[in-house]
């Protein structure tokens, strides 16, 4: 992990650098009232809306074509160059397996949202399915931001909450991605406690069953910092990978996941937006 911490460090200076020679602008928030400051206290509320795309500024209806196929490139690409740096990845998870090891189940994280953590899940799983009779299955566990169903083109009739509810089977729920060979258990709705479902016996189970039919089980989590989601899945699994992009995620935040997390539990870290010649993605294990 030092080449992890390394690039984190360089962005982290040049930041700096940027910072220190040009003054920046203080960003005005779309809602922000032009009164004056007596009239202030009488301004509406600003509105929920603008709140949030300040924190998440895409929803999955906001995407175009463009962002969706970035996340399946294996799939639209299986011979480009991304697609070879998830074989790799794929081949170094692997390699850590023992006779007194098996990583059946792998829960894929990343410290804050838009880091690349779904699709590295996506593209892992897509490039497992390729393995000459391996069953591999993924799972969408983020029930508050679903992404996976958009990106693989799927339309479920139920989802992990009905599951983990009991409104239906796992084979009711689970449904095939088109053009690979992978199964998947996507979000369909998107519950009021998903902490508590992710957290359940229930899901203990199905992780547990899972694990005795598939060869892989990749776990698409939420994020790790603010929200107890990604634990909840990760103490079930049989080892974590974070995902973490050059220029955004902060040192400190990488080790308060290694932290929370475990770090005995994490695989490795996969570092998504470098400069490489061969693609504009950039994705390295």
């Amino acid at each position: 992990m030092a080449k992890v911490y390394d690039a984190l460090r360089r962005a982290e200076e040049e930041r700096r650098k940027l910072s220190d020679s040009a003054a920046q602008p203080v960003a005005r928030l779309e809602w922000e009232p032009e009164v004056a400051p007596e009239t202030a206290a009488k301004a509406p509320k600003p509105p929920r809306e603008s709140l949030l795309r300040l924190l998440w500024p895409k929803r999955a209806g906001d995407e175009g074509a463009a962002d969706i196929n970035k996340r399946r490139i294996a799939l639209l690409q299986p011979d480009s160059f991304v697609a070879e740096q998830f074989r790799a990845l794929r081949g170094r998870v692997d390699a850590l397996e023992t006779a007194e090891r098996r990583i059946r189940t792998l829960a894929v994280t990343s410290a804050v949202p838009g880091e690349g953590k779904t699709t590295a899940s996506i593209n892992l799983a897509l490039v497992t399915a390729l393995s000459v009779g391996r069953r591999v299955l993924l799972i969408d566990c983020d029930l508050r931001r679903p992404r996976v169903h958009s990106t693989l083109g799927l339309r479920p009739k139920a989802g992990l909450a009905e599951v983990l509810n009991g409104e239906v089977t796992f084979e009711e729920a689970v449904v095939r991605a088109e053009g690979a060979d992978l199964d998947v258990l996507a979000v369909r709705d998107r519950p009021v406690n998903p902490s508590e479902l992710l957290g359940s016996p229930a899901m203990r189970d199905l992780i547990t069953a899972v694990a005795k039919r598939y060869d892989r089980v990749i776990l698409d989590t939420p994020a790790a910092l603010g929200l107890p989601d990604a634990k909840a899945v990760g103490d079930q699994c049989d080892g974590l990978v974070m995902v973490v992009r050059a220029d955004k995620t902060r040192q400190e935040d990488v080790q308060s996941v290694l932290e929370l997390l475990g770090r005995g539990r994490m695989l490795g870290v996969v570092l998504n937006g470098t400069s490489v010649d061969q693609s504009r993605y950039g994705y390295l294990s």
